[in-house]
């Protein structure tokens, strides 16, 4: 019997409690970067790298991920770094859940996901959360990589693919970037390779 996805997400972040970078993504401090600060929402937060990092950019943040364990780790993390009251984090199965509110960017980083999750619903509740002017960010493994915890079925589609399954109206959308990137690795598993990501960064224009 396949585990429910808080329990499998708990139990990986009970194995490697000080596994975090520290750093924000890569793409994330690339496209975000340049952007004027508002509110943001950050799905998938883990141990809240890159929530700490808009935070200390002057974003006012929402961070959201499945792992009640996780969302402890950056808490805690938040608190150490002065930032608690710049980010909130709140525990949601995107499947069943999602945050409130409308929001100046929305990231959603790495959600892969086994055939049977909805994966192009919650993306496109990621847009819909997006207000007019703002930005959706979404990064995505473009191949399975070396060591991955995911579900063997995880579905690693093209960033095209990916931007059709959202069922956007082109009149609302500017296309920044819809392509793939490649980047150094940096899990122990990948460490020195070249590995290959999706990104799929819009503007919402009405």
């Amino acid at each position: 019997m396949q585990q429910a996805p808080r329990d499998f997400w708990n139990d990986r972040y009970r194995e490697k409690p000080g596994e975090t970078s520290g750093k924000p993504g890569l793409v994330l401090s690339q496209f975000a970067g340049p952007l004027e600060p508002g509110k943001a929402l950050e799905l998938g937060c883990g141990r809240g790298d890159d929530a700490l990092w808009l935070a200390r950019q002057g974003w006012q943040v929402t961070a959201v991920d499945v792992s009640a364990v996780a969302l402890g780790y950056a808490s805690d993390s938040a608190i150490r770094a002065g930032l608690a009251g710049r980010v909130q984090f709140e525990e949601h199965d995107l499947a069943e859940t999602f945050p409130t509110g409308m929001y100046d960017l929305v990231v959603a980083s790495f959600l892969q996901s086994p055939r049977d999750w909805p994966r192009a619903h919650v993306l496109a509740r990621a847009a819909g959360a997006v207000s007019v002017g703002g930005h959706l960010l979404i990064t995505e493994h473009a191949s399975r990589q070396s060591g991955s915890e995911a579900a063997e079925d995880t579905v690693h589609p093209r960033a095209e693919e990916t931007l059709s399954s959202l069922d956007l109206a082109p009149r609302h959308w500017r296309r920044l970037c819809v392509c793939a990137i490649a980047r150094i690795g940096t899990r122990t598993e990948v460490r020195g390779e070249t590995v290959e990501d999706n990104v799929i960064f819009l503007e919402r224009t009405g």
